[in-house]
């Protein structure tokens, strides 16, 4: 297998509880993904992301782990696990499982061992400090589920960290015990056949052992000042060292606050540690425009901001190191609603455009359940309708501490909570869109009798049909994976253009990210030249392009 095999590959993200419920409980389980592995070997991909499978309480929807050799109970068994690998191999599909290692969930044996007295050997296994002397929380972080970053124990008298919920207590890395339980995890998946991990949040792991109180942000303190903690490189060269390198793995690290220089000390080429990162650059909402809130009432990048973000890291990681290339996943919007537009005009075009425009970038492409179909945003008009713990914290936070009407907190979470990625996946038109014969976990998109998985399959012109091909050309086309990248019009309002060159080949790649018919600037005419590779109008080749247009032509 060649080394870099992941160069080439595309990822599809499952997000299990969504995807598919074989026995009608109304939650996703392993089962349904067996069952729908031949349509994701129609669609192209390589690599599935599976996220959390392992025992949780789901006080996180699976990122707090309660057993990490264990499946949740929900999701099935280890054998219908063994299954689900089986197969996927069997069609030349591999698995990148999700793995949490900056926490578990507090019903973990060695969180529920550390908490029985400050003399239990699993107490180092996580970040436990005395009160000030006035009671108060050892520093004044906020969790990133708001609230304080501090739960108090009764019984020991001290407090723990958790940088998420309350029940997801930080692991304390500095212990090597903790590190060796952690590779030997992974090992034992390694050996049952797994092809990778995802790992979360993993530029946490490696705190400041003064744990200072950082920046001011509303009412609390950020704990971004632990983020690419003193020892986080030592040890993912460790992890590396002992677990990632004596397989073929692909492994990509979800990286907040990571800039495009700081990346390549994550994933250059001789820096041992992963093949690449996940950044948050362009989806945490416009630093042009922040928002009071974050990136609650922070709106999206426009296409120059985007654009900055996009090339900033093309250019960056050009000569060393990898980009991971991305618009969705079960922490954000629905691309199309995000980026795009999701009227019934535009909803198709402008989910092509953005995919030609993300796939014909160098890096991995990563494709989130349902975008394949230019899935949307299902702007839930009821609080009960969501289920996220981030979206409902902040709901009682901005109603309640901050005064704000419920009507315009709906609306962001209506815009960005994590929830409008996880609905479920829309197979068919018959009720709950095919997910299941019973009650959904999480309400189904009323969208669904439109957009669809069997209504898409059936259309030669369909979304699903396009990202197919998008997989194809990445798959035959060298230029596509190693070519450089070059920027053009970068002071453009409305357009997207690029070039690709390996050698004597060269892709120009043309997207207009406006609902507007933009006559082409004379600057760049020279490249309306070559063969049409892909477009998403079937009449091509003008002087101006229609509204959400993207053409490639394959110049040689």
């Amino acid at each position: 297998m060649k080394k870099d095999w992941w160069k080439n590959a595309v990822v599809y993200q499952i997000y299990p509880r969504s995807f598919a419920d074989s026995n009608g409980d109304g939650i996703g389980d392993l089962k349904g993904i067996t069952g729908k592995l031949e349509y994701l070997k129609e669609l192209g991909i390589d690599v599935i992301w599976l996220s959390p499978v392992y025992q949780s309480p789901n006080a996180d929807n699976g990122y707090d782990i309660s057993d990490y050799q264990a499946i949740m109970e929900e999701f099935g068994t280890m054998d219908d696990f063994d299954e689900m690998l089986d197969k996927a191999h069997a069609l030349g599909i591999k698995i990148m499982m999700d793995v949490v290692v900056n926490h578990t969930s507090d019903e973990h044996r060695w969180f529920m061992e550390s908490r029985k007295s400050k003399e239990n050997p699993y107490r180092d296994y996580y970040i436990w400090r005395d009160p000030k002397k006035d009671g108060s929380t050892p520093n004044r972080w906020e969790s990133s589920f708001s609230g304080s970053a501090w739960t108090y124990d009764e019984k020991t008298g001290q407090y723990y960290l958790h940088l998420f919920a309350d029940k997801q207590p930080d692991l304390n890395w500095e212990n090597e015990k903790v590190r060796e339980d952690v590779y030997d995890m992974m090992t034992w998946w390694c050996e049952k056949g797994v092809d990778g991990f995802r790992f979360d949040v993993i530029t946490l792991i490696s705190k400041r052992p003064d744990l200072p109180d950082g920046e001011e942000i509303g009412n609390g303190y950020t704990f971004q000042t632990c983020a690419n903690g003193p020892r986080i490189h030592e040890y993912l060269q460790e992890m590396n060292e002992k677990v990632l390198s004596r397989y073929p793995l692909i492994t990509v690290g979800e990286s907040p606050m990571v800039d495009a220089q700081m990346a390549k000390l994550y994933c250059g080429e001789d820096r041992h540690e992963l093949n690449m990162i996940f950044h948050f650059d362009h989806v945490s909402g416009s630093l042009k425009h922040p928002g009071k809130f974050g990136k609650w009432d922070a709106p999206a990048m426009d296409l120059p901001e985007l654009r900055d973000v996009l090339t900033r890291w093309q250019e960056g990681l050009s000569e060393d190191g990898w980009n991971s290339l991305y618009l969705s996943n079960h922490d954000q919007p629905r691309c199309v609603s995000r980026f795009g537009n999701d009227s019934a005009e535009y909803r198709q075009v402008s989910a092509k455009m953005l995919a030609t425009a993300m796939h014909m970038l160098k890096g991995t492409p990563y494709i989130y359940q349902g975008e394949e179909l230019g899935m949307t945003n299902p702007r839930f008009e009821k609080i009960d309708q969501y289920r996220d713990v981030e979206s409902l914290n902040i709901y009682e936070r901005l109603t309640k501490e901050e005064g704000l009407s419920e009507k315009k907190v709906m609306g962001y979470l209506k815009e960005v909570s994590r929830d409008n990625a996880r609905t479920p996946m829309q197979w068919d038109s018959v009720k709950n869109a095919g997910f299941t014969d019973g009650n959904p976990w999480i309400d189904v998109n009323p969208d669904y009798v439109e957009i669809n998985a069997r209504k898409e399959m059936s259309d030669e012109d369909s979304v699903f049909h396009y990202y197919q091909k998008l997989i194809r050309l990445r798959h035959e086309m060298n230029v596509i994976v190693d070519g450089r990248f070059d920027l053009l019009l970068p002071e453009d309002p409305n357009l997207f253009a690029y070039t690709r060159t390996l050698g004597d080949e060269k892709l120009f790649v043309l997207c207009n990210f406006s609902k507007n018919v933009i006559d082409i600037p004379e600057e760049i005419k020279g490249y309306l030249r070559g063969e049409v590779l892909i477009s998403n109008y079937k009449e091509t080749g003008n002087d101006y392009l229609k509204p959400y247009e993207a053409v490639v032509y394959h110049i040689s």
